[in-house]
């Protein structure tokens, strides 16, 4: 599974801190490359290393010849902190988790459920707010169990 990336932020000399869809926020200092790919040396320039931008949720791109994975940055960076600023997120994540464990794709998912494959999609993508009827044919088709759960916190 691939960890989408949400937002790019440049921190001191060549650090950038990347937020996941997961609400890991994860620091990466491109210094470590320039031994190893020197073509990445650029980077060192402060105006140039600003002007790199996500590249949908899968990259960070500088220009045409230096590009970065998300990936590389979420496998190999350091959590810094955690955010929940995507609530439905997680509930994304474990459907897409679920459906590749068992090899469905969106469609079929869609035949199994009777919901629209484009409203699977924005579920995964964390950009719809699915009923607790709608997660429960989920969770059935997919074989998954459903908690729900409700924690009221003191205010006193």
């Amino acid at each position: 599974m691939f960890h989408k990336a949400i937002n790019l932020d440049f921190a001191d000399g060549t650090v950038i801190e990347v937020t996941f869809r997961d609400g890991k926020v994860k620091q990466y200092d491109l210094a470590e490359l320039f031994d190893k790919y020197p073509q990445l040396r650029p980077l060192e320039n402060r105006d140039f290393f600003l002007s790199g931008r996500l590249a949908g949720h899968y990259g960070i791109v500088w220009n045409d010849d230096i590009d970065l994975e998300a990936e590389t940055v979420y496998m190999d960076g350091k959590t810094v902190r955690t955010v929940s600023d995507a609530p439905n997120a997680d509930i994304g994540d474990a459907m897409y988790a679920a459906r590749a464990e068992r090899g469905i794709s969106q469609k079929e998912l869609a035949v199994m459920t009777g919901i629209d494959q484009s409203d699977i999609s924005k579920i995964e993508r964390g950009t719809a707010n699915p009923s607790v009827n709608t997660l429960r044919r989920i969770a059935d088709a997919l074989g998954a169990e459903l908690k729900v759960s409700l924690v009221i916190s003191d205010f006193t």
